[in-house]
């Protein structure tokens, strides 16, 4: 495998120049975001308008998908969520609009700090402190009914996360974290139904991302946050398709929180048939899987300079990892997704 960077810290993401400091990958989060110092066009007030950050929620139950993502592009902000029923395929997604980002509030750093849209009867607040994440949602009108959320996942210090710095073409850039396997509790109420939310049987994660990307860009992701058959936390964060991954790749599995680091991965899916088998293969022999999807979530943006199609399957993944102590791990039945995004924005 070749040698991946470990981020030094702590420090700063940005120079004075808008150069990143560093690229690579760490287990936790040693730099601060100081996007205001991004520096890729020469009137600096411009930059904002290419940002993009977001912070995206997600629970995975026995028998429901759960999803929350407060966003800002720049140029427009987005507040949506869906839910999926695995049993019968029932499916709900709804999004809010929000020109310019109004009213989106997202920290700086993925450490701590609260996210929120608030207006009207719409409640959205998400907290990251110390040892939790704390989700509260009301959306009445979500569905023509309501989707409502009291949820709290346990994140201590020590659970480990897929933290990557990617360059850009030019002085962009992609600073990422992305946490699984966070045994979530609490409740979710959607179409007059209370879903009791039980450590044992639910986990959620977390996808943070900031940073400054191409126009036209493209990625592939996979992940999963779910049990093996000795009732151990597993998960998986694989992907690819933007940016200089020389330094890094984001690929790893999760295992009782603690990442174990992969290198290259290659997929092989038909994108005329997402619904066919995906395989996930490293050439080191260290990760063997096949992805069959039971559910297409596809979702379509058109908003004149933004455009954004993504095909997220849902499915189970099968086939064996190898930890980083060399000892082979057989998966089966796992649910997760992976999709593919291409975009304009």
């Amino acid at each position: 495998m070749k040698p991946q960077r470990l981020l030094q810290g702590p420090g700063k993401l940005l120079d004075d120049d808008g150069n990143l400091t560093q690229a690579g990958w760490s287990t936790q989060p040693v730099l601060d975001a100081n996007l205001e110092d991004s520096l890729f066009y020469r009137v600096r007030a411009l930059q904002r308008l290419r940002m993009k950050v977001w912070d995206y929620y997600a629970v995975t139950t026995p028998t429901h998908f759960f999803s929350f993502t407060i966003s800002d592009v720049g140029y427009l902000g987005m507040v949506f969520a869906y839910v999926i029923e695995f049993a019968t395929g029932e499916y709900k997604e709804q999004t809010l609009s929000l020109p310019f980002g109004g009213g989106v509030k997202l920290p700086r750093n993925s450490t701590a700090g609260v996210t929120e849209y608030v207006k009207n009867d719409l409640y959205w607040r998400f907290t990251a402190e110390e040892g939790t994440r704390v989700l509260s949602v009301r959306w009445p009108g979500f569905g023509g009914r309501a989707l409502n959320a009291e949820l709290s996942l346990d994140c201590p210090p020590g659970h480990e996360s897929m933290t990557i710095v990617i360059p850009i073409k030019g002085k962009r850039y992609y600073y990422n974290r992305k946490i699984n396997c966070l045994p979530a509790q609490g409740w979710v109420e959607y179409k007059g139904m209370r879903h009791p939310i039980d450590p044992d049987t639910c986990l959620g994660s977390l996808d943070w991302g900031r940073g400054v990307w191409e126009y036209n860009s493209f990625w592939v992701w996979a992940s999963s946050s779910g049990f093996m058959a000795d009732r151990r936390r597993i998960g998986l964060n694989l992907g690819f398709g933007f940016g200089d991954t020389s330094a890094a790749t984001e690929n790893c599995f999760i295992l009782e929180g603690k990442v174990h680091k992969l290198g290259e991965v290659e997929f092989s899916y038909d994108n005329h048939n997402f619904k066919a088998p995906w395989t996930m293969k490293s050439p080191d022999g260290r990760l063997d899987l096949v992805f069959t999807p039971f559910f297409e979530r596809v979702a379509k943006t058109d908003a004149l300079i933004l455009k954004s199609e993504v095909h997220q399957m849902f499915g189970r993944y099968k086939g064996r990892v190898v930890t980083d102590e060399g000892k082979t791990l057989e998966i089966s039945d796992l649910v997760g997704w992976a999709e593919e995004h291409n975009a304009r924005w």
